[in-house]
């Protein structure tokens, strides 16, 4: 996911969002501890989406505090 994808999506999609890539990343940790996992840069990719996300929510919180 880009940063231009990210932008593109509305508040409540950023959400959503948010909560499937942070369960994505809780199963693919739970998998890690009980087999051997065949991608390790899923991890990495994952927590840089979660990133993103989180920037641009902040973004907008504080661009609508600003009025």
């Amino acid at each position: 996911m880009t940063g231009e994808e990210v932008r593109k999506l509305d508040s409540e999609e950023i959400e959503v969002e948010l909560k499937r890539l942070r369960e994505k990343l809780f199963d693919l940790r739970q998998s890690a501890a009980t087999e051997k996992v065949a991608d390790n840069s899923r991890f990495r990719s994952l927590r840089h989406d979660v990133a993103r996300l989180l920037t641009e929510q902040n973004a907008r919180r504080r661009a609508s505090a600003a009025g």
